[in-house]
């Protein structure tokens, strides 16, 4: 963390956010570090909302039942 004096009444601290997709591995390793050096950290696990694992799920199905078109007739079917 990086501390700026601007004058004598006002102190900003500048941080700095790091996104990374560690494997189960790499994880280990990184959360091992983090605490040995006790930087403060905390996990956010990205779920997707159930309604939108269930959309995905369908166009999967629907794809693979052969229930789509080409980009190309997309185009000639909704033209700009």
């Amino acid at each position: 963390m990086l501390v700026q004096q601007i004058d004598e009444y006002f102190v900003y601290l500048i941080m700095s956010t790091y996104v990374i997709n560690p494997t189960a591995e790499q994880e280990k390793l990184i959360t091992a570090f983090l605490e040995e050096q006790h930087i403060s950290f905390y996990k956010e696990d990205e779920t997707l909302p159930q309604h939108v694992l269930d959309g995905i799920k369908r166009g999967q199905e629907d794809f693979e039942a052969g229930r789509f078109i080409t980009f190309e007739e997309f185009k000639k079917k909704y033209p700009a």
